[in-house]
């Protein structure tokens, strides 16, 4: 009985256009999917001290929600009903504080960023801030899963008296449950103007072994949540003893500085968790108000 190599086995009996299948599935790009996008615009304006909805309209996946208060502001509260963002969805969402107007919008749970098999996610916000207005931005934590691709842009434009206050956090990776982002790509970028000129300006890029990158110690030192804060206000420079007072005894690393009318802090911390309690004692304290309801969720 004759035999064959293994080699010689497979050439024989292999169809001839086996191997060029193969090559062409692993070579060709993702296929194209429908993704989910949402846009909301919200404007709101102050009638007898009280800030009243102006303006209002949703698309897509996502909504704006208005839950009851008794104070002066206006409370929103932003709902993606995709229940998530991954790979190609667009999300945008602007918000309009007219003059004399207060605005606190929210977010009810961390915003999680599923894995991508190559395209990036996009979220885009843009607050414009009028005469005398106040708007607070404080949305909940975003997670970022393992192979997550996330471009954000966070733009501000005030009138020269108006006041921002922002909060935004990321949490590489859910600690609690052991997983890590171990690559994937981020971008984040902030611009804030006040009467027309720049004021503020930040970017954060980090791509490929994203796990690695965070061990560095001129990067996160193994840190896997971050977070930063923004008070742009005439009151801004003034209250800077009074931040950094209020982060002392904090868990996380953390500091503050303010220059050209505007005030900003940072934490740096192993898990969400640590950060959070960090973060929140200090937002209530600073503001002067407990968080939004959604946050005790």
């Amino acid at each position: 009985m004759a035999t064959t190599s293994a080699a010689s086995w497979r050439s024989e009996t292999a169809p001839e256009t086996a191997i060029p299948e193969r090559v062409t599935r692993e070579t060709a790009p993702p296929p194209r999917r429908q993704r989910s996008e949402g846009c909301v615009r919200l404007a709101a304006n102050a009638i007898e001290g009280l800030t009243r909805i102006s303006d209002v309209a949703e698309a897509g996946a996502l909504r704006v929600r208005m839950p009851r208060g008794d104070g002066p502001a206006l409370e929103g509260v932003f709902v993606n009903t995709a229940g998530g963002v991954a790979c190609g969805d667009h999300f945008t969402i602007a918000v309009t504080a007219q003059a004399g107007a207060h605005v606190v919008l929210a977010t009810p749970a961390a915003e999680k960023v599923y894995r991508s098999d190559g395209e990036t996610a996009h979220i885009d916000v843009r607050l414009t801030v009028a005469a005398g207005a106040r708007l607070d931005w404080l949305p909940q934590e975003t997670l970022l899963f393992d192979a997550a691709r996330l471009a954000r842009r966070f733009t501000v434009d005030l009138a020269p008296d108006a006041t921002v206050l922002a909060f935004e956090a990321l949490a590489f990776g859910r600690v609690a449950r052991g997983e890590e982002m171990l690559s994937g790509h981020l971008e984040d970028h902030w611009q804030v103007t006040r009467g027309g000129g720049l004021v503020y300006a930040d970017a954060l890029r980090l791509s490929g072994p994203i796990a690695d990158l965070l061990r560095r110690p001129a990067v996160a030192a193994g840190n896997r949540a971050l977070a930063t804060f923004l008070y742009v206000a005439p009151d801004a420079e003034a209250r800077l003893d009074e931040a950094r007072a209020l982060m002392e005894g904090a868990h996380s690393e953390c500091g503050a500085s303010a220059w050209n009318g505007l005030l900003a802090a940072r934490w740096l911390a192993p898990d969400i968790d640590t950060l959070r309690r960090d973060a929140v004692a200090f937002l209530t304290a600073f503001r002067g108000a407990p968080m939004p309801r959604v946050w005790a969720l």
